[in-house]
């Protein structure tokens, strides 16, 4: 993918550029091959057909076979992973036990990504062996299918969610996710700083994997693990943020839920004073809020920060500080009129 705007906002000026990141194929070799733990593993083990291994999954799906086993092959979603629970093995185990193995071998005959066996159930041999020779990798998992499918599709949604990096610096403060940007120099990761010596959290710096889960949530990490919790200031060097201020200042992903746009104060440029206009930008196809704070000597710009994640945090809530004040402005403006109508006019009548 070549170079082109991430961002949408009203002044094409104010679109921060990326060079994009091709995702390689994932395979059947990489879902085995995740690190998931907990709640979140998926207790995976190859069985058979490794040769299938390097299978590609296209489809972030899953699909329970059993029409197809039956003989109905029309809409049969065969580029999903297909899952294998107890009633498609009680079926397999009837049809092979009737001799009738034609709909098990045509089954294998489509390019089918690999083939899950749920509650720890044995694999029949004779569709073992099918698999094999068709070259079709079969899994086993210990989970029941329904937590199995549920932790599957979970993975998926992060695995295929649409995915673009951003230069940046994400932070949680008072619970909100802010990704700071702007020019190089303007002081994003000095402020970032003093905001973890406040006692919020870093979640990365410099590089920001963006990534939309559902549609309409925006999750932000470090593109690289490795050094996501680093910090360049200029001047000091590179700094761990883990080492210093200990784990409790270190996120390790976060939702974005503000943008705040750090500039150079420009004397030309009118900013917003009020706060009833509310600016967005586009990330991924989901709007988030934005905010573009003017920086120079005597503005101390943490606590400006602090300031719209606690408002943010109200906005959420229902409570629209600015809008409320215009509210009882025009209150206040009618109920003087009033009363000067009221006071003043002819009482003659």
């Amino acid at each position: 993918m070549g170079a082109g705007c991430f961002f949408h906002c009203e002044n094409t000026s104010d679109c921060v550029y990326f060079k994009g990141m091709a995702d390689k194929d994932f395979t059947v070799l990489d879902l085995l091959d995740m690190d998931l733990k907990e709640h979140n593993s998926l207790n995976l083990k190859c069985a058979y057909g490794r040769r299938g291994l390097v299978r590609t999954i296209t489809i972030p799906d899953l699909n329970r076979p059993g029409l197809a086993l039956s003989g109905f092959f029309e809409s049969f979603a065969y580029q999903r992973v297909q899952v294998f629970g107890r009633g498609e093995v009680a079926y397999l185990n009837k049809l092979i036990d009737e001799g009738n193995l034609d709909n098990i071998r045509k089954l294998f005959t489509y390019e089918i990504p690999c083939c899950v066996f749920t509650h720890a159930l044995p694999v029949p041999q004779v569709v073992a062996d099918i698999a094999e020779e068709a070259g079709c990798v079969i899994l086993c998992t210990d989970l029941e299918s329904t937590e199995f499918s549920t932790r599957l599709l979970r993975v998926f949604t992060n695995i295929f969610a649409p995915k673009r990096t951003i230069h940046g610096v994400l932070v949680e403060v008072f619970g909100v996710g802010i990704i700071l940007i702007g020019d190089s120099g303007v002081g994003k990761s000095e402020t970032a700083l003093e905001l973890i010596e406040r006692g919020h959290r870093l979640v990365a710096d410099d590089i920001v994997e963006l990534r939309c889960v559902n549609g309409n949530t925006v999750l932000g990490r470090g593109a690289n693990k490795i050094i996501s919790h680093h910090m360049e200031i200029r001047g000091l060097g590179i700094i761990n943020v883990e080492q210093l201020y200990g784990v409790g200042a270190i996120r390790e992903q976060k939702e974005v839920q503000l943008v705040v746009k750090l500039e150079e104060w420009d004397t030309n440029k009118i900013y917003d004073r009020l706060g009833t206009d509310q600016k967005t930008m586009e990330m991924l196809g989901v709007n988030i809020p934005l905010l573009e704070i003017p920086v120079k000597p005597g503005r101390n710009v943490p606590i400006i920060i602090e300031t719209a994640a606690m408002n943010e945090r109200l906005k959420s809530m229902g409570y629209h500080s600015a809008r409320d004040f215009n509210l009882n402005v025009l209150k206040w403006i009618e109920s003087s009129e009033a009363q000067s109508a009221y006071y003043g006019g002819d009482d003659s009548y």
